[in-house]
């Protein structure tokens, strides 16, 4: 049985005013189809310029023993990690689906049924307000999560003069209380920095977040070879704090991750797979993980096609932490895929064994071509 790749379609597609997802279709001779995520914040142009350039490495060749040519795909950029990422999902949803069988049973078997989610409510609150926090905090505790993440640093940046900063930290202390006061003290709750401070400052900052019962503190600062001592000894300030440190949401393959892992920096790592490599990669990922002692929880704040797939690879992962989930940015979260994401209760998502095969659902093209489009590129084998 052969299933040749006959074509590639990338379509990047705007779904809030600050949102584009980009998500990448293969199409075999046959007519079976697979899909990826290649969502890249305001970078859709240097995906698709990736895929002009390396599209070649797939086109043609068979979808279902294709390993040799997949070794040939690029990560030396983000963008192109990004594009070759997408590919592989896209094959791997491809390979499930020729079998009949779900992605998690493709990559070795499902060693889970339940996925733990925590909601990310950064898209969703658009009063930046204490309030505003607290209200939407309070609509993902009613959606029946246990575990929250916020990003409340706006406004701040590394080398901001003190008189400029403290306001803004005074402000995101202000949203981080309001939304401990709204969960109560039971509940997760968990802040992300975007790589907003410097040591100093993330250092100064770590004992109000523990005053607050931050459950993690998330890419504090740049994640650079040089600063590899600066995150391990912010480590070991949160870890007395009874704080941990999160990060590395942007690492590429396994061996992006190595230096971290080596340097004891992180204690929660959060591989993304549409950047660290597809899914298989994601588990020799997680497999490292376990052998350090460090946590697995991938990062996954975008489109549904992403989601889909890392909940197959979270099924399929021995040690799991938990899974990211952008709560309610857009109602299109669910109409792209056709309302056939599975639904979360008690802040979990169940994946039945007789779940569709591949990644369990597909995007709906007629839903999509009444989206403004913000990127389009297709290929096909000559």
């Amino acid at each position: 049985m052969t299933e040749k790749i006959h074509r590639i379609d990338i379509v990047g597609v705007r779904v809030t005013p600050k949102t584009a997802w980009l998500f990448c279709t293969l199409t075999t001779a046959d007519g079976l189809t697979g899909t990826g995520e290649a969502t890249l914040h305001s970078q859709e142009q240097a995906v698709l310029a990736a895929a002009r350039e390396h599209s070649r490495h797939i086109l043609g060749a068979d979808a279902l023993s294709c390993d040799a040519k997949l070794l040939q795909l690029p990560f030396s950029t983000l963008p192109q990690a990004a594009f070759s990422s997408a590919l592989l999902q896209a094959v791997w949803d491809l390979r499930a689906r020729s079998q009949n069988e779900s992605l998690a049973t493709a990559l070795g078997g499902a060693e889970r049924g339940s996925i733990p989610l925590y909601a990310n409510i950064n898209r969703r609150t658009l009063d930046r307000s204490p309030a505003g926090f607290a209200a939407s905090a309070a609509e993902a505790i009613q959606a029946s999560f246990q575990a929250i993440k916020i990003a409340p640093f706006d406004a701040i940046e590394p080398g901001l003069a003190t008189a400029t900063v403290r306001p803004a930290l005074d402000a995101a202390l202000q949203r981080i209380a309001a939304v401990r006061d709204q969960i109560g003290p039971s509940l997760r709750l968990m802040v992300d920095c975007h790589w907003r401070f410097d040591q100093a400052r993330a250092a100064e900052i770590l004992p109000a977040l523990a005053e607050l019962d931050v459950y993690w503190m998330e890419c504090p600062i740049a994640e650079t070879t040089n600063n590899l001592p600066a995150l391990r000894a912010l480590r070991s300030q949160a870890n007395a704090l009874g704080i941990r440190l999160a990060g590395c949401e942007t690492a590429v393959l396994l061996r992006g991750f190595e230096p971290y892992l080596r340097a004891g920096a992180y204690d929660v790592m959060m591989p993304d797979v549409k950047y660290a490599g597809g899914p298989e990669e994601m588990l020799r990922i997680a497999a490292k993980f376990d052998r350090h002692g460090v946590a697995f929880s991938p990062h996954n704040p975008t489109g549904p096609i992403c989601h889909a797939a890392s909940l197959q690879v979270c099924a399929a992962v021995q040690t799991l932490d938990i899974l990211e989930h952008q709560y309610d940015e857009t109602p299109l979260f669910d109409q792209l895929v056709g309302h056939t994401l599975p639904p979360i209760r008690q802040g979990a998502v169940a994946l039945p064994r007789t779940a569709a095969p591949g990644i369990g659902v597909a995007l709906d093209s007629t839903r999509l071509q009444t989206l403004d489009t913000t990127a389009v590129w297709s290929a096909q084998a000559s």
